[in-house]
């Protein structure tokens, strides 16, 4: 009797534990709640190593927190010089308290003079940042969460090689999870030919300092500090269609010059310092641009200590018209969840297209719950049958926000991404263009097709839908 009372005990501390830390959090106490009823020792270790705060260590010293702040604020009066100078008395945006709240975001000012090309596949996108690269003169800078050693993977290594031993400074970051197959093989090839390469929180350091839980999702690559490129693509054969599960790949991705390519090198450099230690402020890393666009365009980083859901939300609340939604996994935070359903009610058009062919199972059950209670609130669902959708587009009336975030938990909450809000019409007119192509290559999913399901899918859906605030 006295070992079930120690049991008790136990169990009862290491609830109360989930409670107090989770206390700010309801929605994930309740999930780490069932968690431990069915793993009581088993739920205790995962909330330990998967749900800890985020905190960045080791932390900045002054010195360097002075310095990057220093660069911060050269970059926000270079980029506000051109705002005024190029787009003084316009109106940015559809709504002057939506304009408040994206012009006052702290570290991503709107830029001016921008051009950007969209690619809706990984064939022209990578052909462009291949051609690039090849093109370099003084450095290279690229930051992935997937790369793979196959065709694709081989190319952009055998061109980084060649660029670094021509002299061009080559800077390589990846994902510790994402790429955790990419091989020491792949990487002493890069280092041996002078290619600096960086791991983002690697699986067995990131597994002892409970970080395991936060991926960098980024995908950027910055040539000459003049030429980015960012959006959904890694690096990898399965992002030319050439996965025989999934078949054809639908990507949204973009390149472009201008301000904005300034703080796709700020957030690079941040993040190969939190990496590596080495600031890298040097003004030939963030040169004068040549670029003579007409674009406003504002690029958004966020991570767990800075996040774009308030963006995302902003968007939602304040559409009148259209929101478009594109997006490989579906699970949203309460608030986001609240706000469409509101959409709605405000006589707003809500259009979403999800994937028909599935990439990770129990993410997409938990996307149909939510889909099931959106259909009864009157969002429109569409399954893309072509291939698979990876693209990560939200267009709301006249704007668009795209990048490497999906709309999820893990995105809005977990995972450093890289976004960008569109005010120009020719990009957003692009970017609807290739929404309703889609659309016209997908299927309306219908609340009939849930009342069809028998009681061990809806069983499962139950069960992924209690889960997925940990997505």
């Amino acid at each position: 009797m006295i070992w079930i009372a120690l049991v008790l005990l136990l169990f009862i501390l290491q609830m109360a534990f989930v409670i107090f830390s989770e206390y700010q959090r309801p929605n994930k106490t309740v999930v780490w709640l069932i968690v431990l009823y069915i793993f009581p020792i088993i739920g205790f270790l995962l909330y330990l190593f998967l749900a800890k705060e985020y905190m960045c260590s080791p932390a900045p010293s002054q010195e360097q927190n002075r310095e990057w702040n220093r660069i911060k604020a050269d970059l926000m009066e270079r980029c506000r010089q051109r705002i005024r100078k190029n787009h003084h008395g316009e109106t940015i945006g559809q709504d002057d308290d939506l304009h408040a709240l994206l012009s006052g975001i702290p570290v991503a000012p709107i830029t001016a003079c921008n051009e950007t090309m969209v690619f809706s596949e990984g064939e022209g996108a990578f052909e462009a940042m291949l051609s690039s690269i090849a093109a370099s003169e003084h450095h290279i800078h690229i930051e992935f969460y997937i790369i793979r050693d196959d065709r694709l993977g081989t190319r952009f290594e055998q061109l980084l090689i060649r660029k670094a031993q021509e002299g061009v400074h080559v800077r390589l970051l990846f994902d510790g999870i994402g790429s955790r197959q990419l091989g020491k093989a792949f990487l002493k090839r890069l280092r041996d030919a002078g290619v600096e390469t960086g791991c983002f929180f690697p699986l067995l350091a990131s597994f002892m300092n409970k970080r395991i839980n936060y991926r960098n999702h980024r995908k950027i690559v910055v040539v000459d500090g003049k030429t980015g490129f960012f959006g959904g693509l890694n690096i990898g054969d399965e992002y030319l269609g050439e996965d025989p599960k999934l078949g054809y790949w639908r990507d949204t991705h973009f390149s472009i010059k201008g301000d904005a390519v300034l703080w796709l090198q700020f957030t690079f450099l941040t993040d190969w310092h939190r990496v590596t230690g080495q600031i890298i402020a040097d003004s030939a890393y963030y040169p004068i641009q040549e670029s003579q666009g007409k674009e406003l365009v504002q690029v958004v980083k966020s991570g767990p200590d800075e996040t774009m859901l308030e963006i995302i939300f902003s968007l939602i609340v304040t559409a009148k018209k259209r929101i478009l939604i594109e997006t490989p996994y579906f699970i949203l935070e309460p608030g986001v969840f609240l706000a469409l359903k509101t959409a709605i009610l405000r006589g707003v058009d809500v259009h979403v297209i999800i994937p028909g062919v599935p990439d990770k199972h129990l993410v997409y059950t938990a996307t149909l719950s939510y889909v099931q209670e959106l259909l009864r609130a009157g969002v429109r669902f569409y399954s893309y049958k072509k291939g698979f959708i990876h693209a990560k587009v939200i267009i709301s009336d006249d704007l668009a926000f795209s990048g490497s975030a999906n709309m999820d938990i893990r995105s809005f909450c977990n995972q450093f991404e890289i976004n960008a809000l569109f005010y120009d019409g020719k990009v957003v007119n692009r970017l609807v263009d290739d929404f309703y192509r889609d659309l016209g290559e997908s299927e309306e999913i219908l609340q009939s097709k849930f009342e069809k399901r028998n009681a061990l899918q809806k069983m499962q859906v139950v069960f992924a839908r209690l889960l997925s605030p940990l997505f």
